[in-house]
């Protein structure tokens, strides 16, 4: 016969305290002198007590649940993110619900799980939030940030690298060693973090005089391969290929040596994030690293503050990054 789970109600008999301060030495943060805590868990441990996380939301009507809505899991700069972020908010006593998003934009039926779960704060990495679903969200006393990018349209606090000022560095290192002939390939085009990597790229050529090629990516392997080789049988080849990501650098590089070039005697590859994968002595990628860390930390604790206070007006927070030079770059001798 299955043994029937300790409850909170049994601890508090056996230590003789309060059910409430039983939730309470089980609650991250919580204001209980160091001796009744003590207590309340060697009992605890004793009858093989284990906390019931959503009971406890319901009593003290706070969940420590915090939504996670993501879309492109494939792509392992956020397969790292994810991991990231469940540790960081687990160490401030925080549970994560994720929710793998399919579409574009995060699903009606998506957000009902926020709801139903009764998270206290929702994350957005890739994923489009219309102002409608923030809204919602608001309505419901459920603060947003996004990610990675930020929006105009709808008004969440936002964390990202700065893409902009990174991908004019990146055109100037470029610059500098002396490639002219440049070429980006887009990620998806409606992201803010695509379109200031595209703006700060391009703007920095164009003062000197350079129009770079473009072809269009989403941030896939299969696309960036298909892109390169568009840009590769152009009548005026490029010396260099920005990608939009590491994801698409290293397309871009199998494109390139599908052709018959090499890397970077041929044609030199900048990626951007610096994945794992950029560092393997296969690849040996030059890519812009984002402080993923500090984005990170940042995220959480302007989510939690956000949690504690009403808000008035959101900010976008910028971070910045620095340039990995490695072989796609250095010409051989």
């Amino acid at each position: 016969m299955k043994k029937k789970p300790v409850n909170a109600m049994e601890v508090a008999r056996v230590a003789k305290v309060s059910q409430s301060t039983v939730s309470r030495v089980f609650t991250p943060g919580s204001n209980v002198s160091e001796k009744t805590k003590r207590k309340v868990l060697e009992v605890a441990k004793e009858l093989g007590y284990r906390p019931n996380a959503l009971a406890r939301g319901l009593i003290m009507n706070k969940t420590n649940i915090v939504g996670l809505a993501m879309r492109d899991m494939e792509n392992p700069f956020y397969h790292e993110v994810l991991g990231k972020f469940t540790k960081g908010l687990r160490d401030k006593g925080y549970h994560v619900l994720f929710v793998y998003t399919e579409n574009d934009e995060i699903q009606q039926e998506e957000i009902t799980q926020f709801l139903e779960y009764s998270v206290e704060g929702v994350i957005v990495t890739d994923a489009y939030l219309s102002s409608k679903v923030v809204t919602q969200l608001h309505e419901n006393n459920i603060p947003v940030i996004l990610f990675n990018r930020y929006s105009k349209d709808v008004p969440c606090y936002s964390v990202s690298c700065d893409n902009y000022a990174a991908a004019r560095q990146i055109a100037s290192y470029l610059y500098e060693q002396g490639y002219r002939k440049m070429a980006y390939i887009t990620g998806r085009t409606n992201t803010s973090t695509s379109q200031d990597r595209q703006r700060g790229f391009c703007e920095f050529l164009q003062e000197k005089g350079i129009e770079p090629m473009i072809e269009e990516g989403d941030y896939t392997y299969e696309k960036a391969y298909d892109a390169a080789i568009r840009l590769l049988k152009r009548r005026e080849v490029p010396d260099v290929i920005f990608g939009a990501n590491d994801i698409t650098a290293l397309g871009a590089m199998d494109a390139a040596g599908a052709m018959g070039l090499s890397v970077p005697n041929d044609i030199a590859v900048v990626g951007f994030d610096n994945i794992k994968m950029a560092s393997w002595p296969s690849h040996e990628l030059t890519t812009w690293e984002q402080p993923v860390d500090e984005m990170i930390e940042l995220t959480i604790d302007t989510l939690l503050n956000e949690m504690k206070i009403e808000v008035v007006e959101p900010v976008s927070k910028l971070v910045s990054g620095h340039l990995i030079e490695r072989g796609t770059t250095r010409k051989k001798i």
